[in-house]
């Protein structure tokens, strides 16, 4: 048994009645157990995301649902420092969106790349609403094989759970996508659904919300990769 507490850093600011919110901790709960691994978790909130902030101290990082965030600045700090340092970064529907931002503005370069729901009318929005907004919805997802997401989930056909309004802008779609930020999940229409970032150890971001899973009792594949990945770069 690894007797070193892996801990976790949870991007966003806690608001109890969020659905998400209440179930991270039963997921990151349940996984521990199941991993016989001694997980802690902290809260950080994205308005005391700053250049003191210890993020070192932490093996691994999830930002999640809940935007928009107090900070912006504060929430993409804490993504660039988990994608640049290699530590395993999971993003999860707000955290999504914010990771595909993050990428935009410090790797490639699109520095006017803005979030819709806070500069709807900014030239570069990289983030729009959907066609068909996926509150409370449920989906198929098709996920690429040999990626690191159907490797988590064992399966390259998934049903997930959404609470969300925005997603990558078709517009900026292609030129997002390069080798290096790579689509992974698409839905039943075609839509991005997920991604992830070659050459890093675990750097995975969804549109939907795995965590859900855990409210009913059910163990998410990704939070337990999540974990796993962690442990691995802890010994």
């Amino acid at each position: 048994m690894e007797t070193t507490a892996i801990r976790i850093a949870l991007i966003g600011d806690y608001e109890p009645q969020v659905t998400a919110h209440q179930a991270i901790p039963v997921a990151l709960g349940m996984t521990a157990e199941q991993l016989n691994l001694d997980v802690q978790f902290q809260w950080l909130a994205t308005d005391h995301i700053n250049a003191d902030t210890p993020l070192k101290h932490f093996d691994g990082f999830w930002c999640v649902p809940g935007s928009p965030y107090r900070d912006m600045d504060g929430a993409l700090r804490a993504i660039r420092f988990a994608r640049e340092q290699q530590r395993p970064f999971l993003g999860t529907c707000g955290g999504f969106q914010h990771a595909v931002l993050e990428f935009a503005r410090n790797v490639l370069g699109w520095k006017d790349a803005e979030h819709g729901e806070t500069h709807p009318d900014a030239a570069r929005a990289l983030l729009t609403p959907l066609t068909c907004s996926l509150v409370e919805a449920t989906d198929s997802i098709h996920l690429v094989e040999g990626s690191l997401i159907a490797k988590a989930y064992e399966s390259a056909d998934i049903r997930e759970g959404y609470h969300c309004r925005y997603g990558v802008n078709p517009l900026f779609e292609r030129e997002l996508l390069t080798q290096q930020l790579r689509a992974v999940g698409h839905d039943a229409a075609g839509d991005l659904r997920a991604v992830e970032l070659n050459g890093h150890p675990f750097f995975i971001a969804t549109l939907f919300q795995p965590e859900r899973a855990a409210l009913k009792g059910m163990q998410p594949p990704l939070v337990r990769a999540l974990i796993e990945a962690c442990a691995r770069q802890k010994s």
